[in-house]
């Protein structure tokens, strides 16, 4: 049995299907891990979707931004995008059979056995790994069983963008979605921005990457996630692997086998970026 972790897919299934034949991925005894975004601007995002779910316990994936707008969008709390590539999910037969799928998807999953956690876009600087799952938990309860329609509706907004212990209510959960989905740059005091998505060379120096800053879960754990196409050719820490090489603009699809961390990459067959 192999471990299998793959990038941000944003549709692009084609890509998705060239790397599971390269590694001869195998569903009864292989498991395949999905760092979230499996939908959006890739123009097989319904095939995606089909595509993971019908693996079953096979496959495992977090929920990312796209993956939440897309949910918001099947409840009419949003309109479908400009550049995104979806409509054929909501004219599709098992429609509301995927998005309520997609609603159950986690936050957060610690995989304890083999040693790493994946969430789409990080896990904030002022969390240990308690507070973390804890938190994810809150969230998914209201997806999965709550008023997911209220929480969806109101998580449009960047604030609050620093973590405190009393925050209740919505500001809370969209605070803990926002790192989950959103997060890339943090000040050094630990406030959220989501202004900036450049490479991190190229950042204001009041800026740096969440996993840079002092939080000892970050030295203690793996740590595994997407949703930042711009860190490619970015070394990372030793236990911190970013995913998401921009498949959709055109770059490619990455995936790592966790046994003995071999990479394998699928370059791009259409860049959606215009």
């Amino acid at each position: 049995m192999a471990i299998y972790l793959v990038g941000d897919l944003q549709g692009c299934y084609d890509e998705l299907q060239l790397l599971l034949d390269k590694v001869r991925f195998d569903p009864r005894q292989d498991q395949l891990y999905l760092v979230g975004d499996l939908v959006a601007r890739g123009d097989k995002s319904l095939q995606c979707l089909r595509f993971v779910k019908s693996l079953g316990n096979a496959a495992h994936t977090v929920l990312g931004n796209h993956d939440l707008h897309l949910i918001a969008t099947a409840l009419g709390i949003k309109k479908i995008k400009s550049r995104d590539r979806v409509e054929d999910i909501f004219t599709a037969p098992d429609f509301e059979e995927l998005i309520d799928w997609l609603r159950c998807q986690p936050l957060l999953i610690h995989h304890q056995t083999v040693g790493f956690i994946m969430t789409h876009a990080g896990i904030s600087p002022d969390w240990d790994l308690a507070t973390a799952k804890s938190c994810a938990t809150e969230v998914e309860n209201i997806l999965r069983h709550g008023d997911y329609y209220y929480l969806l509706e109101n998580m449009y907004n960047d604030k609050p963008d620093c973590w405190n212990v009393e925050l209740t209510g919505i500001e809370r959960l969209r605070y803990i979605i926002n790192v989950f989905t959103r997060m890339r740059f943090c000040y050094f005091d630990h406030r959220l921005d989501f202004a900036c998505k450049t490479p991190i060379d190229n950042a204001p120096s009041e800026l740096t990457a969440w996993f840079n800053l002092d939080n000892p879960l970050f030295k203690q754990q793996n740590i595994v996630f997407g949703h930042w196409a711009s860190l490619v050719g970015t070394t990372t820490p030793p236990n911190i692997y970013a995913l998401d090489s921009g498949c959709v603009w055109g770059n490619y699809m990455t995936m790592l086998r966790w046994d003995d961390k071999t990479y394998f990459t699928q370059s791009a067959v259409k860049n959606y970026r215009t």
